[in-house]
């Protein structure tokens, strides 16, 4: 008979590999300074906003806020998990989280599997000493639970960095081509289990896609998990597979990545399968989300919050500067999709929009 594990699945795995930090390195390298993105588009752009000729607002008092995560922000934006765990990622978390605090925005930090295996890698996790206030998620890999990770793993993930919620990132794709974790047999065990343990230690569990999408049916069985919030993630910013390819060490790995690059739900269609399994689960919507009118549509298609990462990543990488001037455009092009389509606050910008197709 097998042993129990922390979280109920009935079969242990062996303990994943230990992940390479230099693998890191050249994922932030790559996503810098590489063509990493989809060809095809989000879907976004095919959706226009109802203008508004009386809105009966003042653009100078709208209300941005919202909650998330137990925290209230003061706009609907969120920097999406994208790095940590090197001397270089932990200086672009700190800009990153130092400008999420000034605008009152939320941010998860990339997955913390490196300072779960060396914990003299957490230091380049921890942005909470320069962001009190923000509503900050922890992070790690679903492919990770499949392996033995369980609870404990998932607290000290939480404790590393004083979170307010943990993501369990799921990339089934990324992780074929890559060669790497290719068993998520017994996931949705897991994740149930994680999600009941850490649900009454008041520790909200939010699952992720990467960038691939969600279907309904994966968003279906995601809430029959007890997830708590869903990052609904679709194709139309970076490409996962895209980058594998490119930091492929064989030809046939490259070819592979190269193969799925364009495999994906497009972001707008990700967002409009969740809400037709559920209206109200608190919903993030990125991927390829790029200014403000992204977040805007994001917002009028039923997301709660619109999310950013490589568009983020970009800014910081060049300064502080230019990353706080980047979310100060991005927040007044939102500001303008409210004021137009006659929306006061956030909630009242759904359902705004309508297709636009020209065949029509």
């Amino acid at each position: 008979m097998s042993a129990q594990s922390p979280v109920g699945e009935p079969e242990v795995r062996t303990a994943p590999p230990r992940r390479d930090p230099a693998a890191k390195r050249q994922h932030l390298d790559v996503c810098l300074y590489e063509d990493v993105e989809y060809r095809k588009p989000t879907g976004l752009e095919a959706w226009t906003f109802q203008n508004e000729a009386l809105p009966e607002v003042s653009l100078e008092h709208l209300d941005l806020s919202c909650s998330l995560a137990g925290r209230r922000l003061a706009a609907p934006l969120m920097i999406s998990p994208m790095t940590g765990g090197t001397p270089r990622a932990g200086e672009l978390n700190l800009r990153l989280a130092r400008v999420a605090q000034r605008f009152g925005l939320a941010m998860g930090v990339g997955s913390q599997r490196l300072a779960l295996e060396d914990a003299a890698r957490a230091r380049w996790f921890k942005v909470r000493h320069v962001a009190p206030d923000i509503a900050l998620f922890a992070n790690f890999g679903g492919a990770q639970l499949v392996r033995g990770w369980g609870v404990d793993e998932a607290r000290r993930a939480v404790e590393m960095i004083e979170a307010d919620a943990l993501f369990i990132h799921l990339n089934p794709i990324q992780e074929a081509i890559q060669g790497g974790d290719q068993d998520f047999r017994g996931l949705s065990a897991r994740l149930q289990g994680l999600c009941t343990a850490l649900h009454a230690e008041g520790i909200p569990v939010f699952a992720r896609e990467v960038g691939f999408g969600l279907s309904e049916n994966a968003a279906r069985r995601l809430l029959d998990c007890g997830i708590a919030g869903l990052d609904c993630a679709g194709a139309g910013g970076t490409s996962w597979a895209r980058v594998e390819a490119l930091c492929a060490r064989s030809e046939r790995r490259r070819v592979l990545g190269e193969r799925f690059a364009e495999w994906g739900i497009p972001t707008s269609q990700s967002i409009l399968n969740v809400r037709r399994v559920s209206a109200d689960i608190p919903l993030i919507a990125c991927g390829g989300l790029r200014d403000g009118m992204d977040v805007a549509r994001a917002l009028a298609l039923g997301a709660d919050v619109g999310s950013m990462a490589r568009a983020m990543l970009l800014r910081a990488n060049e300064s502080e500067a230019a990353l706080a001037a980047f979310v100060e455009s991005v927040l007044t092009e939102l500001r303008v999709c409210m004021f137009g389509s006659g929306a006061a606050n956030v909630k009242a910008l759904r359902g705004r929009v309508f297709r636009d197709d020209p065949a029509v």
